[in-house]
């Protein structure tokens, strides 16, 4: 016979003991998602207040959103009578095979936030690094980006890139041209540096301050001129060559003789 009476203190039993830990599991997950949703909205614009790099925020508001739903999750876990041992274990787990299998991806990704946090170069900087020069794209969280002079474009990984030696063109508003042209002994040095320092004089582009100089130094092919000249990072496309064109035709116009190759730095 059906006992009816038994069976409703046991359903009973369940629900007291199981049916309310679900409630209070699903009560704890919903009111979690809501926080943790709003706080990172709040998060997310303290760090577009502080203007913090557009290329970083993304990856930091992810990060804590999952880190959050993970401790959000053991703490429904915890409710529901499970033992959280175990999870942690699984988590454990995962994460150190997730670590192996992705090593090189993990020291890029440490190098993206790097590079973001201590900002050696920004989108659009001229930089120098590993043999490559080029101006910077998009810096994303495993590479960056960089097109070239010739109009090639590179994918760098961030690992390497984070510690490497990076010459940055565009950090100091001037910069300073070198022009070296070696003349042969015999001519007229003096005249030689006059004209030089007329061409320098009658260009728009180099600062008064610091003041241009032409240095000599003695080698057997000739004496060598050096010209340096300050001038705005925005003027310096270009600039080394202009002089060096119009130092060798105002030589030639006074029959200055040049010896060696022709060298611009």
């Amino acid at each position: 016979m059906f006992d009816y009476k038994r069976y409703q203190e046991l359903l009973t039993t369940y629900f007291l003991t199981y049916g309310i830990r679900l409630i209070s599991a699903l009560i704890i997950l919903f009111i979690g998602l809501w926080i943790i949703q709003r706080l990172v909205n709040f998060i997310n614009n303290l760090m577009i207040k502080h203007e913090v790099d557009p290329s970083l925020r993304p990856f930091l508001r992810n990060i804590l959103n999952v880190s959050l739903r993970i401790v959000l999750i053991i703490a429904v876990v915890a409710q529901l009578g499970m033992e959280t041992t175990s999870v942690f274990a699984v988590l454990g787990s995962a994460g150190l095979a997730i670590g192996l299998a992705l090593q090189g991806s993990l020291a890029n990704f440490a190098g993206g936030v790097l590079i973001l946090t201590v900002k050696p170069f920004r989108v659009g900087d001229y930089i120098e690094t590993q043999n490559v020069g080029g101006r910077v794209c998009i810096i994303n969280i495993l590479n960056t980006v960089i097109t070239t002079h010739d109009n090639k474009t590179i994918y760098m990984p961030n690992g390497p890139l984070a510690n490497s030696t990076i010459t940055n063109y565009d950090v100091e508003t001037n910069r300073r041209t070198e022009v070296r042209l070696v003349v042969q002994y015999g001519n007229d040095i003096n005249l030689a540096k006059h004209l030089i320092y007329d061409i320098l004089k009658n260009d728009d582009r180099i600062l008064p301050d610091p003041a241009p100089q032409v240095v000599t130094e003695n080698s057997e092919a000739g004496i060598a001129l050096i010209t340096r000249a300050w001038a705005r990072r925005e003027n310096m496309g270009g600039l080394t060559n202009d002089l060096h064109d119009r130092i060798r035709t105002a030589f030639d116009r006074e029959n200055i003789t040049l010896n060696g190759p022709r060298k611009a730095v």
